[in-house]
């Protein structure tokens, strides 16, 4: 008879783990010695673009961000790809193409793989890197008094969501493309040149989402300002249609108990704050004596970010 895992898996009984199940973070863990250790995830998810070049490339990135999301650098990887047995080959030979170019961008090698059969296409990595033990990120980092930083806008899902109910303008839909495709290697590198401590990056889950992890893990309180968070151009216009995918009702129904709302955000403004991000940016703890040398240091490596709120003691999220 299978056990639960907590019966069956003790963490003390393995030493090196240094962030696994037990852990919100954002991958796996495992120190090799004093200054390295190994750090592990995978993710794959169906299309969320019609280009399948886009598609591989976004899916590479995605699974590449766990890396950066945890202060580490990627190096190696492997495809995993499910794909329909009468999808043409050129069409197959895309996906594959654009994930191996963005991996080439990040410095990664992908070494093989593994490929089954199935009704729609799903296509991501399993990634590894490398961190400094002593440079780690997590979601357990942030102390109260920390900035919030976030480098990449929010509204990727309402806007691939436009896009699958044929509603997207081309623009918006080129927007939201460029952006998911974008690595976060630069914001990580930034993070760990400033010993930052608390990190995630914001995908499925929503911001609020993973600002509650952040903020359950590190036993503080995250204020976000809503008019100090950046958005994609027409995100509000497709929320204000409630092109929502389903995931942000979910991430509502799950995180919503633990997030207390200004009375002047409408609820199409809320929701945009728990719509799933594919892809999405960094959100940073900085510590506010050395934020200005990090806004100045992000500009001159053109690290887009925004500061949109700050840690406080107590707990839970508040948007302001």
């Amino acid at each position: 008879m299978l056990r639960p895992v907590s019966d069956s898996f003790d963490p003390a009984g393995y030493p090196d783990l240094l962030v696994g199940m037990g852990s919100p973070d954002d991958a796996a863990v495992w120190k090799l010695d004093d200054r390295r250790a190994l750090v592990v995830t995978t993710d794959f998810f169906t299309p969320v673009v019609d280009d399948p070049y886009a598609y591989g490339a976004i899916a590479a990135a995605n699974s590449l961000s766990d890396i950066y999301a945890m202060g580490g650098k990627p190096f190696l990887a492997l495809n995993i790809a499910a794909l329909p047995p009468d999808l043409p080959p050129e069409i197959t030979s895309e996906i594959i193409r654009g994930g191996a170019e963005k991996a080439r961008e990040a410095g990664v090698v992908i070494a093989g793989g593994h490929t089954i059969q199935d009704t729609e296409p799903k296509y991501g990595l399993v990634a590894l890197g490398f961190v400094d033990p002593d440079r780690m990120l997590s979601k357990g980092g942030v102390r109260p008094g920390d900035r919030l930083v976030l480098t990449k806008p929010l509204g990727f899902g309402v806007t691939t969501t436009a896009l699958k109910r044929g509603t997207a303008d081309e623009e918006d839909v080129r927007e939201v493309t460029e952006w998911m495709m974008r690595l976060n290697a630069s914001a990580g590198q930034l993070a760990s040149d400033f010993g930052l401590s608390g990190g995630t990056d914001v995908t499925g889950f929503s911001l609020l989402g993973h600002g509650y992890e952040m903020a359950s893990a590190s036993g503080v309180k995250l204020v976000f300002r809503y008019d100090q968070i950046p958005f994609l151009q027409n995100a509000g216009h497709y929320a204000r249609q409630w092109t929502f995918p389903g995931g942000a009702a979910d991430n509502r129904l799950w995180f919503g108990q633990h997030v207390s709302f200004s009375p002047r955000l409408e609820e199409w403004q809320q929701m945009l704050l728990f719509d799933p991000q594919t892809s999405g940016g960094l959100l940073l703890a900085v510590p506010q004596d050395r934020l200005e040398d990090f806004l100045t240091r992000a500009k001159e490596r053109k690290v887009t970010v925004w500061v949109i709120g700050e840690a406080v003691p107590g707990q839970g999220v508040t948007v302001e």
